[in-house]
């Protein structure tokens, strides 16, 4: 049992830290309901143009070939892996990490040199660095601050790079936000871009017009749905961090009370045997 300076001096720390623990919740709280806002508010819209595809490609008897939706043989694969770029928010980051070493050995037999990683996110960025592999880009800041454009500029990349024949495949890995509770880790494929009629009961393909032609609408229609897949996931990623850690302050908080709690009683124990031995002492010496 510690000295009762000891023990006061551990009570302190274990309130100053609360305090941190306790500021850091509210702050990322504040950022959750902005993050959680925007994905509520875009997923729709990404939802709906994924459909309005289905559906366009279910009313065509022979739906265009597009370059973005070739299955071909993996040679080459690119990962796009979203993580934090501060820590502090649980398991968020460990698990990125883990589901990116999983996916280095699925892919080991193509040589680092035919796998490329873009890490958003400065976590996974620096995990990447020490597996042996090199950073396609820097993109913390899109981690921090989601932006339309910058996103839109890398899926861009990313669907030239496809084109060109230079992968053969992209993978996205991020945490769906379900609840503040709850972030699903996702490995997605999102080129070659899955496309096919809408099969769902009671939904019949729309009848229309089209203009100028099948094959434009599809050229332009798929890159922006890829698009809006990444921005979406993006999104995703950047709730889903905020939930983690708002969730990783507030356990911390709760620990720290059930810490004090446990400390406040050594204390009281300790300060009620120091009076005792020192009744015991006066009692002692009062016989001599």
């Amino acid at each position: 049992m510690g000295s009762l300076k000891e023990i006061k001096s551990r009570v302190q720390s274990v309130k100053s830290t609360q305090k941190i623990t306790s500021a850091m919740k509210m702050v990322s709280s504040a950022k959750l309901r902005k993050a959680q806002r925007a994905i509520e508010n875009f997923y729709p819209y990404e939802q709906r143009m994924m459909s309005i595809l289905n559906h366009f490609i279910s009313g065509q008897d022979e739906c265009p070939a597009s370059v973005y939706s070739q299955v071909r043989p993996v040679s080459k694969v690119a990962l796009v892996v979203f993580s934090s770029n501060s820590s502090l928010c649980g398991s968020f980051n460990s698990n990125v990490q883990k589901k990116l070493q999983h996916l280095l050995l699925q892919y080991k037999d193509l040589g680092k040199d035919n796998v490329m990683i873009f890490p958003v996110g400065k976590k996974i960025s620096k995990s990447i660095v020490k597996q042996g592999y090199k950073p396609q880009g820097n993109f913390e800041t899109l981690a921090d601050k989601p932006n339309y454009n910058e996103a839109a500029e890398l899926a861009e990349k990313l669907m030239d790079l496809f084109k060109e024949r230079s992968v053969d495949k992209v993978e996205l890995v991020y945490h769906h936000f379900k609840s503040k509770a709850s972030q699903v880790l996702v490995d997605e494929t999102i080129l070659p871009l899955n496309i096919q009629s809408d099969g769902k009961k009671g939904i019949t393909p729309f009848d229309a017009m089209i203009e100028p032609d099948a094959e434009t609408i599809m050229r332009d229609l798929l890159p922006m749905v890829v698009k809006l897949r990444f921005y979406t996931a993006l999104l995703d990623s950047n709730a889903s961090e905020h939930a983690a850690r708002t969730v990783a302050m507030q356990t911390a908080s709760d620990n720290a009370d059930d810490l004090l709690q446990e400390l406040s009683l050594q204390y009281n124990k300790s300060r009620q045997q120091a009076i005792t031995n020192e009744l015991l002492d006066i009692i002692g010496g009062s016989f001599k």
